[in-house]
């Protein structure tokens, strides 16, 4: 079955609908970095399937350079990503490279969530405009013209919480209204990817809407119990202090049964991008304080309550919790976009590492495979990981929908 990934960012969505069989016909992002990120992930399929993925290795570790790595590979499958931002000057360029790829095939799905900066909560503190005035709050309507264009049978539309708040509630109210007139039943959830066995807490928005004359209903997800914990997914990492890198691409031990079990990991894998960002002197003394009060009280330590001769910032009333420890024996809190900016929200919890997460940690938080490469050097990838759909829960989405298409076209 046919898929089209609008606003795809890294292809979490995308990765997770692959694993259950979805042809992905074109993934449309803007943003450059996550765009190659895809390209790339297309020719790592690609050469998995002709059984020549020690090419996408030598590229991995820099032994042959992106032109030499595009030169193994057709044109067709690099065009699969279309690298453009959707509005009303791209969007029939959009529609006819998509047109192109399809070849007259039907598209079954679509997938995807226009972005969330103006939607969120706390992108609204941040943002100088009202929602209403922000334009990245209407891309929502390019969405529902893919709809309306190219028919699918059901669509998965992702964002956050702020969705349903955003000016009152009248944003979503109005979305809702704008895809039943293009004659789609719908319904939403707030799906937490814990439940389908992400190490992390992450809520979510997911809207799923089907043709009226179809029978279908939204899926049935029932609560997975959580077996793994943050120790189990980093537990064959190396240690790496702030600043450092591993460049001989090896892990420390074997793999484990979550890593199997979570589809983190396996035997072809080499360790790439096990990278973690350099801090100041203060913030590495703060996390030290806040990796200790953890594993001495299992508490997260306030802004406020650290040593007068720590606290920097004048606003000690509120944003109190700027500083946090990701827990070995826990799953994680959410990752978001804003690691990208610093890693003080994401403190690793080894007191002798004594520093934020790497690239790979972060990844492997959000379920996405080691081989897996985010392409644009380190913010850029941290930018990525951060607003991707977990590609684990994504998977177990697709399953479902999968199981109610199959029944409809049999």
């Amino acid at each position: 079955m046919n898929v089209i990934d609008l606003f795809a960012g890294a292809g979490g969505l995308s990765e997770g609908f692959r694993r259950e069989e979805f042809n992905i016909v074109a993934h449309v992002e803007m943003d450059k970095w996550a765009a190659t990120t895809l390209q790339t992930r297309e020719i790592f399929y690609y050469l998995l399937e002709k059984d020549k993925l020690d090419i996408y290795k030598e590229y991995l570790m820099n032994n042959i350079s992106r032109e030499d790595l595009i030169k193994y590979i057709p044109n067709e499958i690099l065009d699969r990503v279309i690298c453009q931002e959707i509005s009303e000057e791209t969007l029939q360029n959009i529609i006819e490279q998509i047109d192109k790829l399809r070849n007259n095939k039907p598209i079954h799905v679509v997938i995807g969530g226009p972005p969330c900066q103006s939607f969120s909560v706390a992108g609204r503190a941040r943002n100088k405009l009202k929602v209403e005035d922000d334009p990245r709050t209407y891309l929502y309507k390019y969405y529902i013209k893919i709809l309306e264009i190219y028919k699918p049978k059901v669509f998965v539309f992702e964002n956050v919480r702020g969705i349903l708040s955003a000016k009152n509630g009248q944003i979503f109210k109005q979305i809702k209204k704008e895809m039943l007139m293009c004659g789609y039943n719908i319904e939403y959830k707030i799906l937490n990817a814990k439940d389908f066995g992400v190490i992390q807490s992450r809520e979510r928005v997911i809207l799923i809407g089907w043709k009226s004359d179809i029978e279908f209903s939204y899926p049935i997800f029932t609560a997975e119990e959580q077996k793994w914990t943050i120790k189990d997914l980093f537990d064959d990492l190396p240690f790496i202090n702030a600043g450092e890198k591993i460049e001989d691409y090896k892990y420390t031990s074997g793999i484990n049964e979550c890593l199997t079990e979570l589809k983190i990991r396996n035997k072809d894998d080499i360790l790439i991008q096990h990278e973690a960002r350099p801090h100041r002197d203060i913030d590495l003394e703060i996390y030290k304080t806040c990796v200790d009060i953890w594993n001495e009280e299992k508490r997260k330590l306030k802004y406020n309550e650290l040593p007068e001769y720590l606290i920097k910032h004048k606003n000690t009333k509120s944003f109190l919790d700027r500083f946090k420890v990701v827990p070995y024996n826990d799953i994680s809190h959410t990752i978001v976009a804003h690691i990208s900016k610093d890693g003080h929200y994401y403190i690793h919890p080894d007191i002798l590492q004594n520093r934020s997460l790497s690239i790979r940690e972060a990844a492997r938080i959000q379920s996405f495979p080691d081989s897996y490469y985010f392409e644009g050097g380190r913010t850029a990838a941290f930018r990525q990981i951060g607003n991707a759909v977990p590609p684990l829960m994504a998977e177990k989405i697709a399953e479902k929908i999968k199981e109610a298409l199959t029944i409809i076209f049999r």
